[in-house]
């Protein structure tokens, strides 16, 4: 019964901190991580663990697909240099400080060397807690390095450990080898696999059968991947990179709006739960300290918050003011950004599952047959310092952001009516022709034909506005719209009470009314 109890425990405790971060204004991970500690004074829970397993092949995967699926490749490319420095160079840099730190703690160089890969990687799923503070490109860099940089320390973990364990000694061409296998072999899998998934989903038509190959890809990308010792997550991340340049060309638009309502659910599911179980594991992690007394250990998780807070600060500068010495073209001038913008980004660097899950896949034994140095420490300590980061960066970041004053990015919204604008227009433009192949009644060309020049109409007069000046038509349309369509919703209801249509009757004009709203633009509250 244990894994009923958890399941209905997990959602019981997303629901009410969700509903209560909204009423409070508190950002719901903090009230998630807070959950989970309480849980575990609950006697049924406290022998549930956090298996790295799950971690690594359940969560991962598809929280880092959808992640993939939704970041601008056209940003990527744009700052490619710049992403590629942060999730390399940048990981390196702050494995080896916090290597630094947990050695002048007292750990040896290779338990410390451990920890410092496991807290080096940023999370695209814990930056997605900041998504509606930051502007486009700032939030598209994060997303893009957090992607990244999970694949450049697992390879630093993976020969800390090596190293540790007495499985082999330091060898340079040794790490080289490893770095290319999982670089090198991470791409190459997640090419494969995208393309084996869009030409099985060219040749279907059942919107489940495609839900069911786009639901596979993720987890047989990264299933591959580590088979050959390559970067598993880097393999999810570039098939989702893949399906995301072609997908929007294949498919139907049933099978579209199943894919996305069905992944917003479980993401935000997997990512809530993530975030409480973590607070069971911090639990568990006090419990089980030995190496270290409680003080010793708080006092190394706060250095090491500063420490990676500090790093990533100094190679926001230092590595900015390098390419600027030698890279002085025009175009590279244009895309500099302030300092205060620079501190945003370094204050948003937060860690989560992945660092977790590295934390805890560290072996309990050495080949010697020993206990792992300092294993529980390493435990501790990891997920100490997301708890700081949430309880303490989170709630400070708005105040930030606003202190940075960072210049307003309206260039989604103006590409969006871009996008709209001529869509609308080129319809417009073929609806004589289109109506003659169909054989269409002239009655219904006019008709539709006026809705679409209202439309139109709707769209010039939205892109005349100033934002904030007052409600734009667009929004009044879309507004008239939904009332519209929620009293033609109460009407059918009414008349099925009545008993005057059947249920299945409702059920098919409801299905039509909910498919007709899910074209208009998301409600406020859900965006």
């Amino acid at each position: 019964m244990l894994g009923l109890e958890l399941v209905v425990a997990l959602g019981v405790s997303i629901m009410v901190c969700q509903i209560t971060g909204r009423r409070l204004h508190v950002a719901p991970t903090i009230l998630l991580v807070g959950a989970g500690v309480l849980l575990w004074f609950v006697p049924a829970l406290r022998a549930v663990h956090l298996p790295p397993e799950a971690m690594l092949l359940l969560f991962l995967p598809a929280l880092l697909y959808w992640e993939a699926i939704s970041t601008s490749l056209r940003q990527l490319r744009a700052d490619f240099r710049g992403v590629m420095l942060m999730a390399t160079v940048l990981v390196v840099a702050t494995a080896a400080a916090v290597a630094v730190v947990a050695h002048a703690a007292g750990m040896p160089w290779g338990p410390a060397w451990v920890l410092g890969a496991a807290l080096a990687p940023t999370d695209a799923t814990a930056v997605g807690v900041i998504s509606r503070l930051l502007p486009a490109r700032q939030m598209s860099l994060l997303r893009a390095e957090s992607l990244i940089n999970d694949g450049t320390a697992l390879v630093v973990y993976g020969v800390a450990v090596a190293i540790a364990v007495g499985e082999q000694q330091f060898s340079w061409p040794r790490i080289g080898e490893m770095f290319v296998v999982s670089y090198v072999g991470g791409v190459c899998v997640g090419i494969v696999i995208a393309w084996v998934g869009l030409c099985v989903r060219r040749h279907l038509d059942d919107p489940l059968l495609i839900n069911l190959v786009i639901v596979l890809t993720p987890f047989t990308a990264y299933l591959l991947a580590e088979l050959i010792h390559a970067s598993g997550v880097l393999a999810v991340v570039v098939a989702g990179l893949a399906v995301a340049r072609v997908a929007p060309r294949i498919g139907s638009a049933r099978a579209r709006r199943m894919t996305e309502d069905t992944w917003s659910l479980v993401t935000f599911l997997l990512n809530a739960s993530l975030f409480v179980l973590i607070g069971l594991e911090a639990q568990s992690a006090v419990r089980n300290l030995e190496s270290m007394s409680i003080t010793g250990a708080v006092g190394l998780v706060m250095v090491v918050a500063v420490v990676l807070l500090v790093v990533r600060l100094v190679f926001q500068f230092v590595a900015i003011y390098l390419i600027r010495a030698l890279d002085r073209r025009p175009s590279q001038r244009e895309r500099r950004v302030s300092h205060r913008s620079r501190i945003v980004t370094s204050m948003a660097g937060l860690r989560g599952a992945v660092s977790v899950a590295v934390a805890l896949s560290v072996p309990e034994t050495l080949d010697s047959g020993a206990p792992f140095p300092d294993r529980d420490l390493i435990i501790f300590v990891t997920i100490g310092v997301i708890v700081v980061q949430l309880l303490l960066q989170v709630p400070v970041l708005p105040a930030v952001v606003r202190w940075a004053r960072l210049p307003a990015d309206r260039s989604s919204e103006q590409e969006y009516l871009l996008a709209e604008i001529t869509a609308v227009q080129s319809a417009l433009d073929a609806l004589d022709d289109t109506a003659a192949a169909l054989h269409t009644d002239p009655a219904i060309v006019e008709q539709v034909r006026r809705g679409y020049e209202d439309h139109l109409q709707a769209l010039r007069a939205a892109g005349r506005h100033e934002a904030g000046e007052r409600p734009l038509p667009k929004q009044q349309y879309v507004a008239l719209r939904r009332a519209l369509l929620d009293h033609k919703r109460d009407t059918v209801i009414h008349l099925r009470d009545q008993k005057r249509i059947d249920d299945t009757v409702l059920l098919r004009v409801q299905t039509e009314l909910d498919t007709e709203e899910a074209q208009l633009s998301p409600r406020p509250e859900l965006e």
